[in-house]
């Protein structure tokens, strides 16, 4: 299959493939859209299957990324760059050096960070090769972990939703079942737990399970249980695709809000959410803290400042999205998506100007 007529093309501006063999890497870099300034987006390294596998995700990551900023008021473009790959076993030194030569020869066309299979450690490797890389601590007061700001986003996101939706102003008392309590999934299941909510968990890494429910006192529940969990919220907090057509039907939840990117198998099941009456949280919108905050990093502000940030989408942002889709009567996602195309196709800005 061609590029430009892959599903997932979208009118992305660069896809560049890249293979070391001294290292071993094999990356592509996707640059959706750069009209708002450099794009920025994480890394992520994964044992994809098949290229075509991880084209797929890395355009439709990129994708994201760019509806992410414009919604969020950040003067960003989307990227986003995958790794084929074994993080476990196959990530070495060398292969993220040569990671970064391949960021550091768009010239700052494209900013990365860390994401799935990439932490902290690997972006500051990348890092000596070159200067386009943010999400690790580099002498402000701002975490090098994206992932506390991203669990803070979503946790103020159910928030929102259970008012508008449920009429709940306290979460005191509320059940949420999360899907994947890896680094966000954990940090939201300990924020919601702090809160008074029952967290009922699953992971398909068992000691990300165990250490939650250790520390956290979650209810362990079947990795193919958890969307059919009786629940006030289904929060999906791992990979991508999760809803479609098939698992819709048996959501035990009345809202679905959670950090995993690309939520949606397709863009009919927005549709289909709404039509059941499940109130769906636009992903790239209640997950977004994460990029806020390694943005601030990459620009230069303070920790307050990014929390602000986070607090003014879920205040502001999410519920002018609840509500023109319940006056419409048009899919949360749909009218996610127009919003951030009424920004992204405007004016541009260079990388240097972003802040």
């Amino acid at each position: 299959m061609s590029v430009f007529t892959h599903p997932d093309y979208d009118g992305h501006e660069k896809l560049v493939f890249h293979r070391d063999d001294a290292s071993g890497l094999e990356a592509i870099i996707a640059i959706h859209n750069t009209h708002l300034g450099c794009a920025l987006g994480g890394c992520r390294m994964w044992p994809y299957a098949t290229e075509d596998e991880a084209i797929a995700d890395v355009l439709r990551l990129s994708r994201g990324m760019t509806y992410k900023a414009a919604i969020t008021g950040l003067n960003l473009g989307g990227g986003k760059a995958v790794i084929i790959g074994d993080p476990h076993t196959e990530k070495t030194p060398e292969l993220l050096r040569a990671m970064g030569r391949l960021v550091d020869s768009l010239g700052g066309e494209y900013v990365t960070a860390e994401d799935v299979g990439i932490g902290e450690q690997d972006v500051q490797v990348m890092a000596e090769e070159t200067e386009f890389v943010t999400g690790f601590a580099h002498g402000s007061d701002l975490s090098g972990d994206p992932s506390p700001f991203t669990a803070y986003g979503v946790f103020r996101g159910i928030e929102q939703a259970a008012r508008f939706h449920l009429g709940w102003n306290s979460l005191a008392g509320m059940r949420v079942a999360i899907q994947g309590v890896g680094k966000v999934g954990y940090q939201l299941a300990k924020l919601l737990t702090e809160a008074g909510v029952r967290v009922y968990a699953a992971d398909t890494y068992a000691d990300n399970l165990q250490r939650a429910v250790a520390d956290l006192g979650v209810v362990p529940v079947a990795p193919e249980n958890i969307l059919k969990q009786p629940a006030e919220v289904f929060s999906p907090c791992a990979m991508g695709a999760v809803l479609d057509e098939k698992s819709i039907r048996t959501l035990g939840a009345p809202i679905v809000a959670g950090s995993a990117n690309n939520q949606l198998a397709t863009s009919s099941d927005g549709q289909r959410l709404s039509a059941a009456g499940i109130l769906y949280v636009p992903d790239y919108v209640i997950n977004a803290g994460g990029l806020i905050e390694v943005y601030y990093q990459y620009f230069g502000a303070d920790r307050q400042e990014v929390l602000r940030h986070i607090d003014r989408v879920a205040s502001e942002t999410l519920p002018e999205i609840f509500s023109m889709a319940a006056a419409s009567g048009a899919a949360t996602s749909d009218v996610a998506d127009e919003l951030a195309r009424a920004r992204f196709t405007g004016g541009s800005l260079l990388c240097t100007d972003a802040a």
